[in-house]
Order: C-alpha cells, then structure tokens, then sequence
C-alpha cells in the first residue's frame, strides 16, 4: 500500500469510488431478506452499510480490530485548565501499554487489541507495548502561542495515516479513536469554537469535573487561545497547529486514512468528534470512513456530531476518553452483524417479506 510524505498527496488520493453504491445497495438489500420488519435496528443497520460502502463489499469482516490510543500532553495544563497536572497522562500512558488503563478493560470484552502510541507525553521513556511516534515533548502552552508549528501539525496527521496503513496490513477490519492527555478538552473546545463559530463560554465543559472557578478559567484559556493565535478557520491544519494537540492533529490523520486505505473508524467523544471534524473540512469524502459510537456529556458533544452530519449509536452521557466510548459501540455491532449474516430470512422461514410503504 502506498505511503504518502505530504498531506496534500494523501487529499489527492481521497476519491470516491462508483462501487460504493453498489455496495450499500447489496448491503440493503440483504437487511431486506432477514425475517424483521424493514430497518427495525435503525442506526446499526445504516452503520453496517456504510461499512460495505466504504469496503465495497456487502460481506463484512470487523472481526479483527484495534483501537488507536494517542497520548500526548498540552502546554496549556499549566494553566489549572484540569484537574490533574501532566504526570497522569505519563502515568496512565504507562497503564495502557501494560493493558491495566479503563479502555483496556473494556477492550478485552470487546475483543479489540489496544495499541498505545506516544505522540508527545513530555519526558516520557520508550517502553514494551508502547509506540513512539513522539513530535515533540508535549505542546506549547496556547494562551501564549500556537501548540505546535505547521509542519509538526502536518506530521502528526501523516503519523496518523500512517498507523492506519499499518494496522490495514495487518488485517483490521474495524478502527476505533481513543487520547490520553491532560487539557486536551481546553484544546478540543479551542478547536471547536473556531470550526463552529461558537463562543468558548457555550462550548467548553468541565472536563473531569472542574469546580465553577475551574470552569472560568478554561473558558479564559479558550477565548485567550484564539485571540492570540488567530487561527484560520478555513484551514485545518492552521487550527490544529495553533490550539490543537498532537493526539487531536495525529486522529485527524486516522480518519483520513480510515477513507483512503478503506477501514471504518469507530469516533469517540468530543475530543476525536473534533479531529474527524478537521479530517472532514480538510476532504469531504473522508466522512464516509466515520461512525459515531456515542455523543459526549461535554457541552460541544452534540453540535460536532451535528456539524459532522453523524447521529451516535450510544447516549449514555460518557466522557471518559481513551476511545471508551468507541470500544463500548463495537458489541453493538458484532451483535447487528451477527443478525446480518445468520439471521432467519423470510425465505426460509415461508413469511412474506416486508416491503414499504407508500403513504
């Protein structure tokens, strides 16, 4: 599969390909002949078609899959934007590598293998089971400049495209995003704000549970953000440079390639919604890679899924992180596909197929 050094060529391979129709037409068209009335499993069976769609193929395969799980940290944690300072996202990358973190229990249930990657942990030592893709020790603090420059903001998206050719070798059929860093939701409502043209006040949340005093000065970090950095809206990866995250610029990258090497990408909370979001603004196409396993708790949760054009499989009001979320979505579908390819049809079963109704 070909590799790409620039993220202009990986835009330009982005294209939409006839057999996609075809394909999510099989693929409902095969919902049709199972014994239930017609799209009675609503948002399970538009996600699997999207999967055929975007494999070009109405036989589906997820039963290989991996999680993503970018670590990185954020100058901006300097500014009590969180709870807990820098040394936790060391702490919990150290977690996830040895399989012991949140999402690495719930993996196993799942029966999807995690694959930490260190994008940025500041002062973080390589270690087993730990990926290192490292761009810099940390981010820049971005109430008092850009996170990171351009061209790191273009590398960590290349990495991000570049993991998933990488796990498209290796046979994974199902992606899912997950980040670890303390303050990426400061630099996730930052970057929100300027993709929807919304105030910081109604988009930045408590994160992990900010006390009111807390809250206002996240929400001055957001707006001193942007009126220093004045990042650009129409370009993306001017967003992602000036108050984004590595983990945010490196997922914006996953879902890119999710489109390109055609492997479906399970989104997580808000902060991977905001990725997907520069992914989509930077190629339109590349929206038919997503799916959207649950709306986040954070304020700006529902409005990126909105912007997105995407509606979530889970409403439980999650903001966990670590592609918690994503991992929790995969059952779901194991159960619908289950369903999709042994499920009793109304030929074998003598019943007269449903067919719609006008009216």
């Amino acid at each position: 599969m070909r590799k790409f050094d620039t993220v202009k060529g990986v835009l330009g391979a982005v294209v939409p390909d006839g057999r996609e129709e075809e394909a999510r037409q099989a693929a409902r068209r095969h919902w049709a002949s199972v014994a239930k009335p017609l799209g009675s499993l609503g948002l399970l069976e538009t996600a699997l078609e999207d999967i055929a769609a975007l494999t070009l193929s109405e036989n589906l395969d997820i039963s290989r899959r991996a999680l993503l799980l970018l670590c990185a940290d954020n100058g901006v944690a300097v500014q009590g934007v969180a709870q807990s300072d820098h040394t936790v996202t060391a702490a919990v990358t150290r977690n996830a590598a040895r399989g012991r973190s949140s999402v690495c229990r719930m993996a196993q249930v799942a029966d999807c293998r995690v694959v930490t990657v260190d994008m940025g942990v500041i002062n973080m030592p390589p270690m087993e089971n730990l990926l290192d893709r490292r761009l810099g020790n940390g981010t820049g603090d971005i109430t008092q400049g850009p996170a990171m420059s351009r061209e790191q903001a273009e590398r960590a998206v290349l990495t991000g495209v570049e993991l998933v050719r990488a796990q498209k070798e290796r046979g994974v059929g199902l992606l899912c995003t997950g980040e670890m860093g303390i303050g990426n939701t400061t630099t996730s409502s930052a970057a929100a704000c300027v993709l929807l043209d919304r105030p910081a006040a109604e988009l930045t949340g408590r994160g992990s549970g900010l006390s009111d005093q807390g809250l206002r000065r996240k929400i001055w970090a957001v707006e001193t953000a942007i009126e220093r950095n004045r990042p650009d809206p129409s370009d993306p990866l001017d967003i992602l440079a000036k108050v984004g995250g590595f983990d945010i610029a490196g997922m914006c990258g996953i879902f890119l390639g999710g489109a390109l090497y055609r492997v479906p990408v399970l989104m997580d909370g808000l902060i991977s919604t905001v990725a997907a979001l520069c992914a989509l603004r930077l190629c339109p196409d590349v929206g038919k890679a997503m799916l959207a396993s649950h709306v986040s708790a954070e304020p700006a949760g529902r409005l990126v899924l909105d912007a997105l054009g995407k509606k979530p499989l889970i409403t439980a009001e999650m903001r966990l992180g670590e592609g918690t979320g994503a991992v929790a979505a995969i059952p779901l579908l194991d159960m619908a596909l289950a369903l999709y390819r042994d499920g009793t049809t109304f030929e074998s079963t003598g019943i007269e197929a449903y067919t719609p109704q006008g009216g």
